[in-house]
């Protein structure tokens, strides 16, 4: 059994709306950031055959449903 940590991230100069009222929210609470990005992480259980397998089925995942390939970058961690 392998896990798999896919974090999808917006793609830069995508408009991240929700880490702004976020980084807004931070500094009317008095916190000095310098910028809020918000990211999605899918912790997956996998079958495979081994490590390269799963990053392989976890990569179709990201390209099949996970992922919206215009906007989002996505990183796959397999353990």
């Amino acid at each position: 059994m392998y896990h798999a940590d896919v974090i999808i991230n917006l793609k830069k100069g995508v408009a991240n709306p929700e880490g702004v009222n976020t980084k807004k929210a931070l500094e009317m609470l008095g916190f000095k950031v310098k910028d809020v990005s918000v990211a999605k992480i899918f912790r997956i259980k996998l079958g495979a055959k081994n490590k390269k397998d799963a990053e392989k089925k976890a990569d179709e995942m990201c390209r099949k449903l996970l992922a919206n390939p215009v906007i989002h970058d996505y990183k796959i961690m397999v353990k």
